[in-house]
């Protein structure tokens, strides 16, 4: 606030005053939230609404708060969703390595509920991927042969 009430001056009056003139000098131009509806003051929310609308406003998944062998277990489960757009073999095995990468560390201090999670074979996952893409072009130049190691020798 910028000045305090007078006496003898009602509220009402110096509130709409203080208000007017802040509309005046444009304080309330711009702000967040302009034009978007107030939220529903009636209705129950449970206890986690505030992460919820930050996940919302930061345009996040909510697998970031799940505990990681269960992120790590989703991965792997949206696996073969997240390689079907990879135009090369390379970059399959690398995805696949970069997961496994991340579940061997996990499986040498694990944190978090007990959750199975295992390496994933990248020949399986390099398999169903030319499966997925049969059908449609793949390019004329042939890739060079990828030399693969086990991810316990790594």
């Amino acid at each position: 606030m910028t000045e305090r009430k007078p006496r003898g001056m009602p509220v009402e009056t110096w509130v709409e005053r203080q208000i007017r003139e802040a509309q005046e000098r444009g304080a309330f131009d711009n702000l967040p939230g302009a034009g978007k509806p107030l939220p529903d003051l009636h209705k129950p929310r449970d206890e986690m609404w505030w992460i919820k609308q930050k996940l919302d406003e930061e345009g996040l998944s909510a697998d970031v708060l799940l505990p990681e062998p269960l992120r790590l277990r989703k991965e792997v489960e949206g696996l073969r969703e997240a390689v079907r757009p990879l135009p090369t073999e390379r970059q399959v095995r690398e995805a696949v390595s970069q997961l496994n990468r991340r579940i061997a560390e996990w499986l040498r201090a694990p944190s978090g509920p007990p959750v199975h999670v295992s390496p994933v074979d990248a020949d399986d996952v390099v398999r169903q991927w030319r499966e997925d893409r049969e059908g449609r072009v793949v390019s004329s130049t042939p890739e060079p042969p990828v030399k693969r190691t086990r991810w316990w020798r790594r």
